[in-house]
């Protein structure tokens, strides 16, 4: 006699489920007798059977020589019901077999934490509504357990923050030589450009503004950071802050850029050109990025910039662009478009040393057909960077017509939101340097700000910039350097802003304490016995121009069942679940539109919607009692250009997506129907690890399974 039972991995309050087992008898004569499930207090071994209506324990039964039977305890699981032991026995006349394990209850109630993002700009007074908190006396079950709100009144300094990743870059390509020496160069001038700035960063040692986002706000958060695969990154971003005070060190400072530049002299090849890797033949590419970058230094004011490694490079660059044309003028294409990113590239960096090294003689031809080409064909380049390049490259030639049409364009392109600033819808994720988005928001920024002196334009594009590095790492050390160079760009000294941003929720007025340097970053707290649904309303005054933001963040516990979706925020999560069914055409999904039985598989589709690039985002969905994984392996996949990791777990699945893109996206995964019953398919949540105060939830529903 053997006796096999399949209880559920879990039971959650409220549910009713049918708890089921196998009796074999592997015996060659008929046997009768008694199976029993008894259910127990974990915690005391007293016996729960009542409390969870299991009534009649013991069920009699005669099964054949080698056959099985089925049986089954419908099972109500009430409120504060403790974890269980259950005890499943099976005896007839001189055999008997059982089984014992724990079967954990989970609370209907769930800890939602649901939150605002309060984004403000320019001087002035926005206001704003929180509708759910200020509902919230409609539910006779929701507790308040916390109200946090958060306000960063300079956001500006986040992106300086970034700086000492461009520092601590470990590769020894020539490219991530002359990062370190741009990061050190602007570090300098940052810190002698306003004496105030200096000592934000000497208040900034030993305090939790060095630590990364990742690691901050753990209560705010849905899950630990130790249970998800980003706590090497986040160590890495805090040690990367905390290095702040090095980096703005003078001695260092003028030691390093000094010992980089002898670094960057010796990998210089004969030719002039850089190789990738130290000793490798000259790249056209490195050469032509690391000789942009000492003419982008010089142009935004860094005091001492050594220009002459740069101009040493030119004469390879000219040569460069001349075998071009030869190669065009031998196959007669003269007259077809031979525009590139490439040349625009060229014609852009060539266009900082036009006094310092005219073009040659011998060169003048190529580099006027080029010239000549950027104005009749840049409307064909696929990137925005490169028209920029283009209309940079043209507007220092002298050319009164083509940058202005190129602004234009570009112009009539872009979205201005008043939250975002200005961008454009073709930003993508692309491994092409030419599409890169924060390199070309820099380039745009540029472009305003030194062709049509549009400063409200440039204004606008810093917006975006920052406002992306609330949900953002900026992992490489192009985009933090392009970054860092257009937010310094433009006049406006971004950094000098020390006025505090006010808040006030509904009458009680949030008084700033413990503010933290540069940032303005300030917090406060309100136990549950303080919250009132009248703080739902919220109104923020701003006393300058710039961009700021903070976030309201409510932590409630409340009935499962009846907790209504989030989608306050610019994520918004929705879950709908399809029953699969074989076909004569094949597998096909349908609604849930008759009763479902055990052995059905159902397949739970998550859409989520996203209006800006986002990192370090987790993915939860609660699965109900009844159902079971059919996918049970962790592992990464990819689909519809995005990778994540997908991890199963007994009560829920997990999604961790390191790099999430603007868009629409679908997650499905199939789960099969184990139990009759009635229970809660759970609710599914998301939310930014970098920046919480991006996060969205859906509802819950039931199934009934008969």
């Amino acid at each position: 006699l053997m006796v096999r039972p399949n209880p559920p991995r879990f039971l959650r309050e409220g549910d009713v489920l049918e708890f089921t087992t196998r009796v074999l008898n592997t015996g060659k004569t008929d046997r009768t007798g008694k199976v029993k499930l008894s259910l127990k207090n974990a915690n005391t071994e007293e016996l729960v059977n009542k409390l969870l209506g299991n009534d009649s324990p013991e069920i009699s039964f005669t099964i054949p020589a080698g056959e099985s039977r089925s049986f089954s305890w419908r099972l109500a699981v009430p409120d504060r019901a403790p974890t269980l032991l259950y005890q499943v026995t099976a005896s007839a006349d001189d055999q008997a077999d059982g089984e014992e394990n724990y079967l954990p209850v989970l609370s209907r109630r769930i800890l939602v934490t649901e939150s605002l993002p309060l984004p403000i700009r320019n001087k002035g007074t926005k206001k704003f509504q929180f509708e759910k908190l200020l509902t919230a006396n409609e539910s006779n079950t929701l507790e308040h357990q916390s109200l946090t709100v958060q306000v960063a009144s300079n956001p500006a300094w986040y992106a300086v923050l970034a700086l000492p990743y461009l520092m601590e870059y470990p590769h020894e390509c020539a490219e991530q030589q002359f990062n370190r020496l741009y990061a050190n160069s602007l570090a300098a001038h940052i810190a002698n450009s306003d004496p105030k700035i200096r000592r934000v960063f000497d208040l900034w040692k030993g305090t939790d503004a060095l630590d990364s986002p990742l690691e901050k706000n753990e209560e705010l958060k849905s899950l630990l950071l130790l249970e998800t695969p980003w706590v090497s990154e986040a160590k890495n971003e805090s040690q990367a802050r905390r290095n702040l005070g090095i980096l703005f060190d003078n001695n260092r400072l003028n030691t390093e850029i000094n010992r980089l530049l002898d670094q960057l002299n010796k990998s210089q090849n004969p030719d002039g050109g850089w190789s990738w890797m130290p000793g490798g033949r000259s790249n056209d590419y490195i050469t032509l990025y690391i000789t942009t970058g000492f003419g982008r230094l010089r142009h935004l004011g860094v005091k001492n910039v050594n220009t002459n490694l740069a101009i040493k490079a030119l004469t390879r660059l000219d040569n460069w662009i001349q075998k071009r044309y030869n190669q065009i003028e031998k196959r007669k294409q003269l007259d077809t478009n031979n525009l590139s990113t490439t040349v625009s590239l060229y014609l852009y960096c060539r266009s900082f040393y036009l006094k310092d090294k005219p073009i040659a003689a011998g060169n003048k031809k190529a580099f006027d057909y080029f010239v000549e080409q950027g104005k009749k064909y840049w409307l064909k380049l696929g990137n925005r960077q490169s028209k920029a390049h283009i209309a940079i490259a043209l507007h220092r030639l002298a050319d009164k017509q083509t940058p202005g049409d190129i602004v234009k364009s570009i112009l009539e392109h872009s979205v201005t939101n008043e939250e975002l600033g200005m961008y454009w819808r073709d930003t993508e994720y692309s491994w092409w340097w030419y599409r890169a988005p924060i390199e070309t928001q820099a380039m745009m920024i540029e472009m305003f700000n030194e062709i049509s002196d549009n400063k409200e334009a440039v204004r606008e594009c810093q917006i975006w910039l920052i406002k992306q590095k609330q949900t953002q790492a900026w992992k490489t050390t192009k985009a933090t350097a392009d970054a860092v160079y257009s937010i310094l760009l433009g006049g406006d000294n971004l950094l000098a802003s020390t006025k505090l941003v006010d808040v006030s929720l509904g009458s009680s007025k949030v008084k700033p304490e413990n503010v933290e340097a540069g940032t303005g970053f300030y917090q406060q707290k309100f136990n549950p016995s303080e919250i009132k649904s009248e703080l739902g309303s919220v109104e923020m005054t701003k006393h300058d121009p710039g961009v700021a933001w903070g976030s309201l963040h409510w932590q409630y516990l409340e009935d499962m069942s009846k907790v209504t979706p989030h989608t306050a925020t610019p994520l918004r999560l929705s879950k709908e679940i399809y029953i699969r069914e074989n076909e004569k055409t094949g597998k096909v999904l349908k609604p849930i539109d008759r009763d479902l039985k055990p052995g059905d598989e159902l397949l739970v589709r998550l859409i989520l919607r996203t209006d800006r690039d986002m990192e370090f985002v987790h993915l939860k969905d609660q699965r109900g009692s009844g159902t079971e994984p059919v996918n049970v392996l962790s592992r990464y996949k990819y689909q519809d250009g995005l990778a994540y990791y997908e991890s199963t777990r007994d009560a829920s699945s997990h999604f961790f997506i390191d790099y999430l893109p603007k868009g629409n996206y679908i997650f499905e995964y199939p789960v099969k129907i184990f139990h009759r019953g009635r229970y809660q398919t759970g609710i599914a949540n998301i939310q930014s690890m970098y920046a919480p105060e991006f996060n969205s939830h859906s509802a819950s529903q039931w199934l009934e399974v008969k």
